[in-house]
């Protein structure tokens, strides 16, 4: 049974997966969903909610399985899955990138958004940055739920959008402003695919497009829908994604020894 490892974005835990991970699982995967360190399950552990903490953490649980897995990372969560690549490829049989970050080396997030709106006078980025609430030494933030909702789960069941929402944690700002270090012979020689998410208000289209113009070479899929298709669409995220990682070539490290 293949292994897929579930990375969170900001403000998430493994929660996050809980509508998919059944469906994979049918699917004959075996599935790991991470709670990355300061967040959610593990917020006494906020010293290490940095990439390179991040970082570790997953290579720790890639090096348990025994065998290469496929990394997925939703938004946010790119990141990690990028830098991951980087410190163990050989661990690693292919990148997904849900709505993620696929940021070049030293590119941030940021970044991306100003050459957007260089390339585009009429590109309007806001996100979800003007809702965020914040601590007094503003190091920490967190969504309201009901900016959760309308930025990040307009598209899905009312009823799980709201109980998502909820669940919505704090989040260091030393894991969410994040740059990746890369290089061509270690992140870039795994194979890679983009999940675009049409509807998406977070990271809104123009922004995906433009991250996998900087990051050429992955294989895309498109869905019509928000930033959450894993609860917006489950089965359609299934139904897309599956026969993709099929048709990948599986990098070296990753192919069963000849007898």
């Amino acid at each position: 049974m293949p292994h897929i490892v579930l990375i969170h974005g900001a403000w998430q835990g493994r929660w996050a997966f809980a509508a998919w991970t059944p469906m994979l699982e049918a699917a004959g995967w075996t599935v790991h969903a991470v709670d990355l360190p300061g967040n959610d399950a593990h917020p006494e552990r906020a010293s290490d909610a940095t990439l390179a903490g991040y970082t570790r953490h997953v290579a720790d649980l890639l090096e348990q399985l025994g065998e290469p897995a496929v990394v997925l990372g939703h938004s946010g969560g790119g990141i990690t899955a990028s830098q991951v690549a980087e410190a163990a490829p050989e661990r690693v049989r292919a990148l997904v990138y849900l709505a993620g970050m696929m940021l070049p080396s030293g590119v941030g997030y940021g970044d991306v958004i100003a050459q957007c709106q260089a390339a585009d006078p009429g590109f309007h980025y806001t996100g979800i940055d003007p809702f965020l609430q914040w601590s007094a030494d503003r190091q920490t933030s967190w969504v309201p739920p009901d900016a959760g909702v309308a930025l990040f789960m307009h598209d899905c069941p009312p009823a799980a959008a709201r109980q998502a929402s909820q669940r919505l944690c704090a989040q260091p700002e030393t894991g969410r402003v994040m740059l990746n270090q890369l290089t061509p012979e270690r992140f870039g020689r795994i194979p890679r695919i983009y999940v675009e998410c049409r509807q998406d208000r977070s990271v809104t289209l123009p922004l995906q497009r433009r991250m996998q113009a900087l990051v050429p070479g992955a294989h895309g899929i498109s869905l019509d829908c928000g930033h959450v298709p894993q609860l917006a669409c489950p089965e359609a995220l299934t139904r897309a994604l599956l026969p993709a990682l099929d048709g990948l070539p599986m990098p070296p490290q990753a192919r069963p020894a000849r007898a």
